[in-house]
């Protein structure tokens, strides 16, 4: 094929000097080619480079997708040059309508197209807002569901849309034309003229009153019916026209009448009941005054008996659980001690006798538990303060618990209260000694159990942190309580009275416990009891 000459001066022309924006766009690839420099000034980039790096096909068409693009090339395939309106939106800028014109063309076999985008003009831009605008009020106005009225000055109908030509009776298109007193029924003391005069001259938006009577519009038939109007106005070539908005509330006034007949017979019916309630309310005050002192003591009494069954349901439960073993222990010791009556079979029968002696011991605890709560429940402890050298009662405590120490297990003791305090030693020798053995009894071997003693502001605050199982927050709830063992210390020996008694006992030293704990964490017990300072006597 010869050489053509004119083609590179020609593309110069057709491409590179278009005012309007020409690009050429490849079907293949989805995107362009070639942007001609108007084509990247109309659409707000800094180069036709920035333009042609724009993933996909770069002309951003709010109202025209993907698809739409897809399905205008595929009409310019198949039916030649196709043009569409829609509106551009530049990156950076206000969107503009436009024409975007495709021309298919071949290059070696492969799809193009030759896409021209004109920017209509401004005219043509407002006559198709305008155009759209209307239609959308036209759409408003005829399927509104009230009707909607246009007069002139001198009352003559402009306008009616549907639903007015219903609520009067007249056929569609009837209205224009015709004045608007044949819709009003006849005033009593003022004329419909006068009001309008009246209103022409000084138009409001408002709501027609009613304080002379209802409002009324009046049928073809010369038939009325209730109504709500009200009022609007607008110019137009420095025109006045009045925009009347109506309401037929016939449903309205017989649903209200309705509603006020039927109030009438409620409130009849009301004071028919009240009588009767009046009558029967002073028969019955005193049967319920009964019933609620009834109610009052069989709730007191329902409430101790569940108690009562709770406690028994779970004295049972730790009885036979902490019984059973140390017996258990008694009866296979002395059944094994006389199967060693030989003389060098001493050491035997010895470590049978100290398991016989550990669980009378055992039982023995558990008897003095029981015994304790009996006295403390009867009211006969009670907290006797006497001068107290707190370092001296923790050594002597922890010795009192030396034998539970599994193999490993440490207590270390730390105390900062120099000065010697004024408290019951019993009692807080027996806190101590509860919750050092619950220390030494949840942890594992070779843990560490601490003990902390801090003097301040006349408050003794002891801490007594473990590494043991730790206790669930849901059984956190319950561990003051009678009996109760957590659920995962049910295999342990223990009769669940122990932090029970500590608590009692910590109510008549005044002070509070508090407990902090995690599963396989451990848990730390925090008491804090006030005492006088008798330093100086």
């Amino acid at each position: 094929m010869p050489h053509d000459p004119f083609a590179r001066a020609l593309i110069d022309v057709f491409l590179n000097q278009a005012s309007e924006f020409v690009g050429v766009y490849e079907a293949r690839e989805g995107r362009f080619t070639r942007v001609n420099p108007a084509g990247v000034q109309l659409l707000g980039y800094a180069s036709e480079a920035a333009l042609l790096a724009e993933p996909g096909r770069a002309l951003r068409t709010p109202a025209f997708s993907d698809a739409d693009w897809v399905r205008l090339c595929e009409q310019a395939q198949t039916q030649g040059r196709q043009e569409v309106e829609t509106e551009v939106g530049p990156p950076d800028g206000p969107a503009f309508l436009a024409r975007i014109e495709l021309t298919p063309f071949a290059v070696e076999g492969s799809p193009y197209f030759l896409v021209r985008l004109s920017e209509l003009s401004r005219l043509r831009q407002v006559e198709r807002e305008l155009a759209e605008s209307h239609r959308r009020f036209e759409a408003v106005v005829a399927n509104a569901t009230i009707g909607i009225l246009v007069c002139d000055r001198a009352g003559i109908i402009v306008s009616a849309n549907r639903m007015a030509h219903q609520q009067f009776d007249y056929a569609e298109g009837e209205l224009e034309g015709s004045g608007i007193d044949r819709l009003v029924p006849p005033l009593p003391s003022r004329s419909h003229e006068q009001l309008r005069a009246s209103y022409n001259a000084n138009p409001q938006v408002r709501a027609l009153s009613a304080h002379r009577g209802e409002l009324h519009g009046r049928r073809r038939d010369g038939s009325v019916f209730p109504a709500e109007i009200s009022l609007s106005y607008f110019h137009l070539d420095e025109a006045l026209f009045v925009v009347s908005y109506v309401i037929d509330i016939t449903d309205k006034k017989t649903a209200q009448q309705a509603l006020v007949a039927e109030r009438q017979r409620v409130e009849r019916l009301n004071a028919d009941l009240e009588q009767k309630v009046a009558d029967r309310t002073h028969a019955l005050m005193t049967t319920l005054e009964q019933l609620e002192q009834r109610k009052e003591e069989l709730a007191q009494a329902l409430a101790a008996e569940q108690e009562l069954g709770e406690l028994k349901s779970r004295f049972v439960s730790m009885a036979s659980h902490e019984f059973r073993t140390p017996l258990t222990a008694v009866l296979t010791s002395a059944a094994l001690i006389e199967k060693y009556p030989a003389t060098e079979q001493q050491d035997k029968r010895r470590r049978h006798l100290e398991r016989i002696r550990q669980s009378v011991n055992h039982l023995n605890d558990i008897l003095e538990e029981f015994l304790s709560v009996g006295r403390i429940e009867e009211g006969k402890v009670q907290a006797r303060p006497a001068r107290l050298d707190l370092p001296a009662l923790l050594h002597d405590t922890i010795a009192d618990v030396e034998g539970l120490r599994k193999p490993g297990q440490v207590i270390r003791p730390e105390v900062s209260c120099p000065t010697p305090l004024w408290l019951d030693p019993s009692l807080l020798r027996k806190i101590l000694v509860n919750l050092l053995s619950n220390g030494l009894k949840y942890s594992g071997e070779n843990a560490v159990v601490t003990v902390r003693a801090v003097c301040a502001a006349g408050q003794l605050v002891l801490t007594v942190q473990d590494q043991g199982v730790g206790i669930s927050a849901e059984d956190q709830e319950h561990l003051f309580e009678r009996f109760f063992r957590a659920r995962n210390a049910a295999n342990l020996p223990g009769t669940g009275l122990g932090l029970y008694i500590v608590a009692r006992y910590l109510e008549l030293m005044r002070g509070t416990i508090a407990l902090q704990s995690a599963l396989e964490v451990g848990t730390t017990v925090i008491i804090t009891i006030p005492y006088e300072d008798h330093s100086a006597d």
